[in-house]
């Protein structure tokens, strides 16, 4: 028997995420800034909402991502410590969205909205091979 943990709106998900070098601003062609890419940010907001996901989902469930949005407000320096706020906007169905925000101190860096949808796995196992077309 899975445990169901119900969240509402407004409920709130924690994540701290240490800025290192794997999370610099960095291409094929090397690094652009010494700074946290706003891709490896997008990265951690979807964590952070995926928290909710975690404790929502059964055994047999998978999360998947379908939207995240990031408006990098602020640069977060390598040896930064970045606090990510999720806040529950809505449980639709099978649909989770959020709405996150990033700080530095009590500099607000970023801010966005990430959506995950809940799927059976086998559902998501067939998506990714294209039978799910």
């Amino acid at each position: 028997m899975s445990v169901i943990i119900c969240f509402q709106p407004g409920d709130v998900q924690h994540f701290e995420r240490l800025v290192t070098k794997e999370h610099l601003a960095a291409f094929e062609s090397g690094q652009v800034h010494p700074v946290y890419a706003t891709f490896a940010l997008a990265r951690d907001a979807e964590w952070v909402c995926r928290l909710f996901v975690l404790a929502m989902k059964e055994a047999h469930e998978e999360g998947i991502g379908t939207y995240v949005s990031v408006e990098h407000l602020a640069p977060a320096r390598l040896g930064s410590t970045v606090v990510f706020k999720a806040t529950l906007l809505t449980v639709q169905g099978n649909r989770v969205r959020c709405r996150y925000e990033a700080f530095v101190g009590e500099e607000l860096i970023a801010r966005g909205e990430q959506e995950q949808r809940i799927l059976h796995k086998s559902k998501v196992e067939a998506m990714l091979s294209g039978e799910g077309e």
